[in-house]
């Protein structure tokens, strides 16, 4: 049995979700997002507006597997159309800096030359001070993602920490070398 996949899932006020075909339409203040959902394996059942719960037709290992994630993925869906996802990012280092303009994003990252990342259109990308990135969206797996490429320009080194980690990302530091 999935311990997830239980769970029922409760609708905000604010979120409509409808059902065509095998496709699930969820229309909330922050955004639409349109899931498939295999209806010849699993039931959908939407409770006046406010509760959704998904159940297998039948139980067997592959089934399992898929309960908890699809209950997850429309969970995160009907999250990101309500509230939206947040990741923060930080820039360790001297001269490291991020600046927005237009619909890209110059970091400074001590390279020879600035790198510029085009920001996608769903995602809304701001900058406190200079050196904090506030990256956000209605879809959890496109704000990681975002997050994930932009932490790849620079990684954070292990012996000074330089670099760009997510807020509260512990870096496991070396200790250099000695005389």
């Amino acid at each position: 049995m999935s311990k997830i996949g239980k769970i029922n899932i409760s609708i905000p006020e604010k979120v409509k979700v409808a059902l065509t075909g095998n496709n699930i339409n969820i229309e909330g203040p922050l955004g639409k997002k349109s899931l498939n959902i295999d209806l010849k394996t699993f039931d959908l059942d939407i409770k006046d507006g406010k509760e959704i719960s998904i159940k297998p037709k039948k139980i067997d290992q592959n089934t399992k597997r898929l309960w908890g994630m699809n209950r997850s993925l429309l969970n995160n869906a009907i999250i990101g159309t309500s509230k939206g996802y947040e990741k923060t990012l930080e820039l360790v280092g001297v001269g490291y800096r991020a600046a927005l303009k237009g619909k890209q994003l110059n970091l400074q990252l001590g390279f020879s030359h600035d790198v510029n990342y085009d920001i996608p259109e769903s995602i809304k990308i701001s900058v406190e001070k200079q050196t904090i990135l506030k990256i956000s969206g209605p879809d959890k797996q496109e704000v990681g993602t975002v997050a994930s490429e932009i932490r790849s320009f620079r990684p954070p080194e292990p012996y000074k920490g330089k670099g760009i980690k997510e807020k509260g990302q512990y870096i496991l530091r070396k200790e250099g070398k000695k005389k």
